[in-house]
């Protein structure tokens, strides 16, 4: 599928952390991944440097000190989307449920996810009859 946005991994981490708490700096983000993916703090500047570029990032002045805080410019779906398409297509023949499927064998949802998956599909179903 060509023009699907190519997310590095580490980048993609970076995105994931913004999108969780909708904004945050640098040191933010860094404190954020030492858990899962311990970097430095000027890697951390050079991820958000690219994504900014890429148009993915958006930055502002804090209100406090030298720091920029970084927030998403697009919304979940508008960034990760076509990544996702792109598997789907590549892994699972164009079919969702077979991508959903996999994802929940490899770890089984919570009573949650459950939940919030049983209102997804209610909403699918709903917006399937207006159409």
């Amino acid at each position: 599928m060509s023009g699907t946005p190519k997310i590095p991994e580490a980048e993609a981490d970076v995105l994931a952390v913004l999108f969780d708490s909708e904004e945050a700096t640098a040191r933010q983000v860094r404190e954020v991944l030492a858990k899962k993916r311990p970097m430095a703090h000027g890697t951390v500047v050079t991820l958000l440097r690219r994504l900014e570029d890429r148009g993915l990032v958006k930055r502002r002045k804090a209100d406090h000190g030298k720091a920029f805080v970084y927030r998403p410019a697009k919304a979940h779906a508008r960034t990760f989307g076509p990544v996702a398409t792109s598997l789907m297509q590549r892994a699972f023949g164009g079919r969702p449920a077979a991508l959903v499927a996999s994802l929940f064998e490899t770890r089984p949802p919570s009573s949650d996810e459950i939940d919030e998956l049983e209102a997804l599909v209610d909403r699918l179903r709903k917006d399937a009859k207006r159409s």
